[in-house]
């Protein structure tokens, strides 16, 4: 089963960079430094943050479906990424992480989902595809629940 994993578009958030911290307030979202430890991945990208990295820590709408499922959560996004888009490959990112995996139908609806030691997210890429009302997945990590990426058949 081919796929493809995107990130997310960096146009809607470049804005946000140029204002001010009272400014981002009004946004749901705070400027945060990385410092020495790691685990800031930006949803642009689908790369971790490194020291030293500005990002910005947004509350984003991942599921706008008119539907029970519609959610948002906090990401991160940093500055000048382009947006991840690869087929058939998984960015190291998710490689890494213990992941929650859901899959939706045309009408924003859940069709299934699980959990995946990031190293095997092909295998339950295949098992949740292989129901053909599952349109899209979104791929979360489990621990703190927040959105990922977006997976897509190719």
């Amino acid at each position: 089963m081919s796929f493809r994993i995107l990130g997310l578009p960096s146009a809607p958030f470049e804005p946000l960079f140029a204002l001010s911290d009272k400014e981002l307030a009004r946004h749901n979202a705070v400027r945060v430094s990385v410092g020495d430890a790691g685990g800031y991945p930006c949803r642009i990208s689908l790369t971790d943050a490194t020291p030293g990295d500005e990002l910005l820590l947004v509350n984003y709408l991942h599921q706008p479906a008119d539907s029970p499922f519609r959610s948002c959560h906090a990401i991160y996004v940093r500055k000048g990424e382009r947006t991840c888009d690869v087929l058939d490959t998984v960015p190291q990112q998710l490689r890494t992480r213990t992941l929650s995996v859901r899959g939706f139908d045309d009408a924003g609806m859940l069709t299934d989902a699980d959990l995946v030691d990031g190293a095997q997210l092909e295998s339950l890429i295949g098992k949740l595809f292989g129901d053909v009302r599952t349109r899209y997945l979104h791929v979360h990590f489990a621990k703190p629940g927040c959105y990922a990426a977006r997976v897509e058949r190719a």
